[in-house]
């Protein structure tokens, strides 16, 4: 089970790594070649999932990795029709930084019925979405306000409540090309406050971040839209993360 085995992982104080593949920014040629990458530098999970994904786009997705490539497949939903049994799990998603009542409970009470009949494993996951500097596509999508990047105390308090709630995973997010990634501060900061494991996200750009990033305490650490230009960049990361 991924979920055990991430608990696993982070008792032993082994970090992570995933690489984020939007099916809406794909091409072919570009996918062939990350995914070639991954395998050849041991990455750990493809998170699968986009803003915009269509239901067709993600399951040929799915299929063409699994085809090709043996790392485990996580659905990463932006909405109850960003589903398939394709995938080996799913995070199932709680907006809990945000206060819009769709995001915390009502695309789950939609999509229940399908996961409950599905083979998927699900990890339900605390979704904190922090200031990037810009506005993201998850922002706008959301319809939320990201918790400030210089409140690393509201971070805190938030992940601490989803906890609580019985939440299994905590993610910081930037979101999808942010300006700015998650400061260490706050990375620090939330991880010295829960106990379940952490992911980091969105303006991770070099090896030198995601070092900083896992000093810091994350234990998954997620990128996307820097391989998406340049899919080399997983070599130095995944080294990155394998060196703790």
């Amino acid at each position: 089970m991924i979920y055990s085995s991430l608990r696993q992982a982070k008792a032993e104080g082994k970090k992570k790594l995933a690489v984020l593949l939007d099916p809406d920014k794909l091409r072919p040629t570009q996918l062939d070649r990350t995914l070639a990458m991954a395998a050849e530098c041991g990455v750990d999970y493809f998170f699968i999932g986009g803003s915009l994904v269509v239901n067709a786009m993600l399951d040929d997705l799915l299929t063409r990795i699994r085809e090709t490539c043996p790392i485990p497949l996580i659905l990463f939903p932006g909405s109850s029709f960003q589903l398939s049994y394709r995938a080996d799990a799913l995070l199932f998603l709680s907006l809990i930084s945000g206060r819009n009542p769709e995001l915390l409970i009502g695309q789950h009470v939609i999509s229940a019925p399908y996961l409950k009949m599905s083979p998927l494993e699900i990890i339900s996951t605390g979704y904190i979405l922090v200031d990037g500097g810009v506005s993201t596509s998850v922002q706008y999508m959301s319809n939320t306000s990201p918790v400030p990047a210089n409140k690393s105390d509201i971070a805190v308090c938030t992940a601490m409540a989803g906890e609580m709630l019985g939440l299994k995973m905590m993610y910081l997010e930037a979101g999808s090309g942010a300006k700015n990634p998650v400061s260490t501060e706050m990375i620090e900061a939330v991880a010295g406050a829960i106990s379940v494991p952490l992911i980091v996200g969105g303006g991770i750009r070099d090896a030198q971040k995601v070092t900083d990033n896992l000093r810091a305490g994350a234990d998954i650490i997620v990128v996307g839209n820097a391989i998406e230009s340049n899919p080399d960049l997983i070599k130095s990361m995944a080294e990155a993360v394998q060196r703790f």
